[in-house]
């Protein structure tokens, strides 16, 4: 009998421990194995180049980059990959961007194991994968055309939300623009967009406002 091929599994988290996690709760499946694992969207990339995976698992905050910008990206690239957030993020205001981008699921790092593994498998097959309460939320967004969230933070772009979040921890421009490899000008815009959709006065509302979403989990 010629053995079933195993389903190819690239994990992008910047934090080892997680990744040493999940590559153990893969590698105990029959019909899955780690190909590779990065650390930063860079990485990454070049390891969808080099191994070729069925899926990538992928967090949103990560060593360098943002995790939504790497969906995107591989989505543009290699529209056939298959794609599933794994994040502490908050799903309710996270899961539709990341599906808007080219994910295939999402799923919070506090689910169990089997679930990550069910959530994988439903992934493989084709299928969408998020958590009851957030399909009632897309179904219902469809039904009536309302917003899947009222929070007014949810007019950000993806990439006002990243240098929002990144504000909220604390990191300053020069930092952010680092960290998602664009210029200072272009962070000192996206703080502008994010001042005037939240109806802010200044910066240090802007700063004020963020740090006080971060501590409060989003």
């Amino acid at each position: 009998m010629i053995p079933r091929k195993k389903a190819r599994i690239l994990i992008v988290d910047d934090h080892p421990i997680v990744r040493r996690g999940l590559r153990e709760l893969v590698q105990d499946e029959e019909d899955l194995e780690v190909c590779a694992e990065a650390s930063d969207v860079n990485g990454a990339l070049d390891a969808v180049s080099a191994s070729a995976p069925d899926v990538i698992v992928v967090d949103l905050v990560l060593k360098e980059g943002h995790g939504l910008a790497l969906i995107e990206e591989v989505h543009s690239r290699a529209p056939h990959i298959k794609m599933l957030v794994s994040s502490m993020h908050d799903e309710m205001l996270y899961a539709e961007r990341a599906l808007r981008c080219g994910a295939s699921g999402y799923i919070s790092k506090q689910e169990s194991p089997e679930k990550i593994i069910d959530a994988l498998r439903d992934v493989l097959r084709g299928e969408i994968y998020v958590s009851k309460q957030v399909s009632a939320q897309l179904l219902h967004r469809l039904s009536d055309g309302q917003s899947l969230d009222q929070d007014p933070v949810s007019r950000l772009t993806n990439r006002e939300l990243e240098v929002f979040e990144f504000i909220g921890q604390g990191m300053s421009t020069k930092q952010i623009a680092r960290h998602l490899q664009i210029s200072k000008k272009t962070v000192e815009a996206h703080r502008e967009g994010i001042k005037m959709k939240l109806n802010l006065a200044n910066s240090l509302e802007v700063s004020r406002r963020a740090t006080i979403w971060v501590l409060e989990g989003r």
